[in-house]
């Protein structure tokens, strides 16, 4: 028998719905058919899901969220820390589910839910590696992160070799672009005449602070007056 916790119960109306979405994607009768599996009246299935499907297809990326955990990466450098969470956190999550998850937020009434998501995720990798930037870096890290998972993500589901190496690789890749990038940033900062430029656009930023508590429910943040 389902247990009477809304989470316990959200839970397994998610399992349940696992078998069903490589094959009606995350769609309502996927819904449907979870809500029956799961034996949990259709309409305590919607009070769980008020949006249906679209609330699953979030539980399942926040679940894979949850897999993210740095105590085991010991001496690596930070930017194989980076590297190993972000191959720990898409190794958490089937590939076909996820390329359902992908067609639905590619919907433009959808997207902007999608990019939310990885976003948290992005936030989640920095979260588990101690990040303590408040400032405008606590964006850029994440708008960065962002970029190289979401990337990262559309070549794995398109990888065909063993172990998804082609996958690593590129991500490997990703990374070396992105230190190459901040080595040009401090050569800027470095210089000058060219940090002279920047010295409006620094003052702008300077007044930007990261989300306040602990649940960041002010996400993205905002401005500091």
């Amino acid at each position: 028998m389902t247990s009477t916790d809304p989470i316990s119960r959200r839970n397994a109306l998610l399992d349940a719905a696992l078998a069903h979405v490589p094959f009606d994607g995350w769609s309502q009768p996927t819904f449907v058919a979870a809500a029956v599996d799961a034996g949990i009246p259709a309409a305590q299935a919607r009070a769980l899901c008020p949006r249906g499907a679209l609330d699953l297809a979030v539980a399942y990326h926040r679940r894979g969220d949850g897999a993210i955990d740095a105590s085991a990466l010991g001496d690596l450098r930070y930017s194989q820390k980076v590297a190993a969470l972000i191959r720990m956190r898409i190794t958490a999550s089937d590939k076909d589910i996820v390329r359902k998850g992908m067609a639905l937020f590619s919907l433009p009434h959808h997207a902007a839910e999608g990019g939310r998501l990885i976003w948290g995720t992005a936030d989640a990798i920095w979260t588990a590696l101690g990040d303590t930037s408040r400032d405008v870096n606590w964006y850029t890290k994440r708008a960065t992160l962002s970029a190289v998972f979401g990337s990262t993500v559309l070549y794995w589901l398109g990888d065909t070799s063993d172990g998804d190496q082609d996958t690593w690789d590129f991500l490997d890749r990703r990374i070396a672009n992105v230190l190459q990038f901040e080595k040009t940033k401090a050569r800027v900062r470095a210089n000058g005449a060219l940090s002279g430029l920047m010295a409006l656009p620094n003052a702008l930023a300077a007044h930007i602070r990261a989300p306040a508590g602990v649940g960041r429910d002010d996400l993205p943040g905002g401005r500091q007056r």
